[in-house]
Parts: C-alpha cells; structure tokens; sequence
C-alpha cells in the first residue's frame, strides 16, 4: 500500500486503505450534517425571537429535523467506530511478533471463553 493516499499507521498498525476512506466518507458526512445543524439552530432561534405564530409553528418541524440529524450523526459514528474497531481486532489477530504498543503493553490479544 505504499504511495496509497488512504493507508497510514495507528499505534504501529497497518491501516487499510479502505478503512480510510470509510473514515473519510463518513467523517464528511458527519461535518455537512453539523453544518446543516448550525443553520437550522440559527433558523430556530431566528423563529423564536420573532414570537411570530407562524414562524413557532415551523419550528416544530425544524427541531424535529434537528433531531433526526443528530440521530444520523450519532448513527454515522456508531458505524465508525464499528468499522474501525473490526479493522484493528483482524489486523491485530495476525500479529504473533508481541511487539510493545504506544502504553508500553505487549501487542498479544487475550481469547476469552464464550
């Protein structure tokens, strides 16, 4: 993977390119909604200190849009950490060498029983 824009290393491990870009992906996602909430936080506020019936009516629908992204960010996330944490448990199985990671602790992974 030498020379690939989406591979690195995180403690000393390979990092898969494609686990990158998963990253990437979702981390651009997770900003755009962010952006999108900013507005509609600014739009919501905007509403409320108008005191306009009209204009609190439509911030009903605005929180729960609101809420919805929140939910979608908390989702992309989950999914992040879910993708991120199966790639570095089967880049770890195959590592036998017992080499020292960033703490200082042996690289061995302990099975435990099911």
């Amino acid at each position: 993977m030498e020379g690939d824009a989406f591979s690195g290393l995180v403690n000393g491990t390979q990092i898969d390119g494609k686990i990158l870009q998963t990253c990437h992906k979702n981390f651009v996602q997770v900003q755009n909604i962010l952006d999108q909430n900013r507005l509609l936080i600014n739009e919501i506020n905007q509403n409320h200190e108008s005191k306009i019936p009209d204009n609190l009516s439509r911030n009903v629908g605005l929180i729960r849009e609101l809420n919805n992204n929140i939910r979608r960010v908390v989702d992309l996330y989950a999914d992040l950490s879910s993708s991120f944490t199966k790639s570095m448990d089967g880049s770890s199985e195959g590592d036998s060498s017992g080499a020292l990671r960033s703490d200082g602790k042996g690289g061995h992974k302990r099975n435990r029983p099911a």
